[in-house]
Order: C-alpha cells, then sequence, then structure tokens
C-alpha cells in the first residue's frame, strides 16, 4: 500500500492542486489528511470538495475546529481570528458536515495519525526536542504522523536520546526499528523557508518515506485571498515560506 500524507493544505487550492499532480493520484491508495484543511486560505469548499473526490482519510485541526466553535478564537492571533471568521461566512452546509466528521486520531497498522501532538490532538505543537521526548509515551505504534507546524522534520527516539533525523528531499528514507514522530509539512502555507508545498509518500510494503517538494502559482492563491479582503500579512508570507 502506498499512501500520500497531507497536512495544513488551508484552503489554499492551488497548492492542493499542484500537490496532487505531483503525486499522481493514481499511483497512491489514498490520501491521509493530517488536518486543517481550512483556515488562512481563500478556497474552503473547493479544497473539501476536492478531498471528497478522492480516496482519504482526514482528521481535524485546531482551524478546522476552530470555524465550528470547538475552539475560542481569542487562543489565535488577530490575523488568524479574521481568516476563521471569514471562513465561517464561506461554508457551505455540506462543508460544515465535513469537518464536524472529522476524527481527533487514526490509528493504522504500525500508524498513529494526529494533527498536533498524540498527547494533545489537536493543538499541541510538537517543535523542540523536549516536547517530542516527552510525546513518544503517547501512541503504541512504531511510528506517528503530525502536522501543525508546517515545518518538515522528523524525530528519532533512540532510547537515552531524541534526536532529529536527516531529510533529502526525493530520496526514499527507511523507517528502520526505531520509533519516530514524522511531520511531512504544509501543502498551503509552509513555514520553514520554503514557499514550494510539502508532502510525503509512504510506502508501506517497502518500508519507506519519501519527502516532496512542489512550486504552485502562489500569487493565484494571493490574488483571491486579496479579492477577499484576508489580511496582508497572510497574503504575504505565502512568497516567503513563513
Amino acid at each position: 500500500m502506498r499512501y500520500a500524507l497531507l497536512s495544513d493544505i488551508h484552503a489554499n487550492l492551488a497548492a492542493l492542486e499542484a500537490v496532487l499532480a505531483h503525486l499522481d493520484v493514481e499511483t497512491v491508495d489514498e490520501i491521509w489528511c493530517l488536518g486543517d484543511v481550512v483556515g488562512y486560505g481563500p478556497d474552503p469548499n473547493e479544497c473539501i470538495e476536492r478531498l471528497q473526490e478522492l480516496p482519504h482519510r482526514c482528521l481535524a485541526g485546531n482551524h478546522d475546529w476552530a470555524v465550528l466553535g470547538r475552539l475560542a478564537l481569542e487562543d489565535f492571533n488577530a490575523d488568524a481570528q479574521r481568516a476563521c471568521l471569514w471562513t465561517r461566512e464561506q461554508l457551505t452546509p455540506a462543508s460544515l458536515r465535513y469537518l464536524e466528521s472529522l476524527e481527533e486520531r487514526i490509528v493504522e497498522g504500525d500508524f498513529t495519525l494526529v494533527h498536533g501532538s498524540p498527547r494533545h490532538p489537536i493543538w499541541e505543537y510538537i517543535i523542540y526536542l523536549s516536547n517530542a521526548r516527552a510525546n513518544f509515551a503517547h501512541f503504541d505504534t512504531p511510528y506517528c504522523f503530525i502536522g501543525h507546524t508546517h515545518v518538515p522534520v522528523i524525530f528519532r527516539d533512540r532510547g537515552s536520546e531524541v534526536d532529529i533525523r536527516p531529510i533529502e528531499l526525493g530520496v526514499p528514507l527507511a523507517l528502520g526499528q526505531e520509533r519516530l514522530i514524522i511531520n511531512p509539512g504544509s501543502v498551503g502555507q509552509p513555514r520553514d523557508g520554503d514557499f514550494r508545498a510539502s508532502y510525503v509518500i509512504l510506502d508501506v510494503e517497502a518500508g519507506t518515506i519519501e519527502y516532496r517538494r512542489v512550486p504552485y502559482p502562489v500569487e493565484e492563491t494571493q490574488r483571491k485571498m486579496a479579492q477577499a479582503g484576508l489580511p496582508p500579512r497572510l497574503i504575504i508570507r505565502l512568497s516567503y515560506g513563513w
């Protein structure tokens, strides 16, 4: 079985379409989406509808919950609040039902899937080695896929310590025997200094993951955001991957 791991699409249809074209959906059995389908971007309904056209499983993210009123907007920065309120006004009844149906955690074979962290699936950011180390105790499978930070990274449990495993784009990496927390990065709003959409291909039979980056027409998304009156900072940041 082959899976495409996507996260943090954030209503960026141009980025999602570029990723789907790049991975060639006919070559994967299913898409695993790690949450935050909406928020920030200009095409929330279109991104939901596009996912629904494909074999996929999807988790709830903090922005997905925020537009449903399941998280307090006061916990978000001012730009994220504005984008969330705008998104609420755009969502169709069908899109709302889809977001309401999303699970917080999925376990599939050797893989646990959450948006934030296994300890706090919706909200916690795994950024540092210290909280990565603490989170290895909160899932039972060998591997855990997360999103939320918008930064591609692999945390590796080496028994006496936790470190970060190097990533090489386009090269299959053996999963191996060590337990891993794997973040595929963001499709719709990367924050690692690279504007290109990021995703991962998981090949279960081969026991490998492969990180990929793909450019997309950023200006198309930015134009739609400007027309919608979304915050300028959210528009500008897409050009710089931050």
